[in-house]
């Protein structure tokens, strides 16, 4: 009798510590916070509304969140230290005044229940869908991070600059896929670019002396004019020249074309790299058909917000998104 009591107190113990550490689920603020998304939607198609930029802001602080420390909303935090200063982030990453905007919203509706990092995946979800893309289910329950990594976001997200095989690896340190590297790099169907971040393919390509070949020369000639040698680094184009702001297939489109403004698109279809990776098939079978990428993107969504995150005990709800709460 006792052994059967042992036995089964260490098995209650043990699914209380499982579910300590926790899964993500869709229905994880079902009692807790039941108009969570009602009350997201609103305050991201508001932002929207106002700029319509803002959609690929949101999506892209979800994605540069993921790639530092996991999903924990570490991108959002204050500090010299803050992965806001890491080159890829200075002068780029943007729209932490709307996380901050529907925090306070959320936090009216439910306090102190929803992680920022939950904010910023359901903020990227609506994004695309508000921009013309196709929803998924988000899963929730990740915990905020204590501390920032600046040397994480220097080092671990992918460069405009970067070669193919390196961004591969770097999606590959997370758990991502080459089919997740293309998938993913479909978001560039909105958003827009610095002319820092591309202009080394304008002007004496690799000692060329002209463009880069793979930049379509009509498109070149384009960004030479509103990107001139020793000219504004911050003055922005469209990532995606075809359908500005919404979000479709047409960058894969753009790629077939050699209308990738930033090299580390072009290369998923240019180049010998593409071919022996095979994103350049991915890129044709995107390019064709919208309905697989669509779908395609979902999944990858899904699995880029399961990198690492804090559940359980592990971490805390930040009640200011900026700072970690006072202990």
């Amino acid at each position: 009798m006792k052994s059967s009591i042992w036995f089964l107190a260490v098995t209650v113990l043990f699914c209380l510590c499982l579910r300590g550490k926790g899964q993500l689920r869709a229905d994880y603020y079902a009692s807790s916070c039941p108009n969570l998304s009602k009350v997201v939607w609103r305050e991201v198609f508001k932002a929207i509304q106002n700029e319509m930029r803002m959609g690929a802001s949101l999506l892209r602080l979800h994605f540069h969140d993921c790639f530092v420390n996991g999903c924990d909303g570490s991108i959002l935090l204050d500090g010299s230290d803050s992965e806001k200063f890491a080159p890829p982030n200075l002068n780029s990453a943007r729209g932490f005044e709307v996380i901050d905007t529907i925090k306070a919203a959320v936090e009216n509706e439910c306090n102190g229940i929803v992680s920022c990092a939950d904010i910023v995946a359901i903020s990227a979800r609506d994004s695309v869908l508000l921009s013309g893309g196709r929803p998924w289910t988000v899963l929730l329950g990740r915990r905020d991070g204590l501390v920032s990594n600046q040397t994480g976001a220097a080092n671990g997200l992918p460069s405009p600059f970067d070669s193919l095989g390196v961004i591969i690896s770097k999606f590959a340190a997370v758990g991502l896929s080459t089919t997740d590297v293309v998938t993913l790099s479909g978001a560039h169907t909105i958003g827009r670019a610095r002319c820092a971040l591309f202009n080394n393919r304008l002007f004496n390509f690799s000692g060329t002396g002209a463009a880069d070949p793979t930049l379509d020369s009509s498109l070149a000639s384009q960004l030479q004019s509103l990107c001139p040698l020793n000219g504004d680094g911050n003055v922005t184009t469209p990532l995606d020249q075809s359908s500005i702001d919404f979000f479709d297939n047409h960058y894969f489109n753009n790629l077939i074309n050699n209308k990738g403004v930033l090299s580390s698109d072009q290369i998923l279809f240019s180049g010998d790299a593409a071919t022996t990776t095979s994103t350049i098939t991915l890129v044709q079978s995107y390019g064709s058909n919208s309905g697989l990428f669509f779908s395609q993107f979902g999944s990858s969504m899904v699995k880029m917000g399961n990198i690492s995150p804090l559940t359980g005990n592990v971490g805390e709800v930040r009640k200011n998104c900026r700072v970690v709460n006072s202990s």
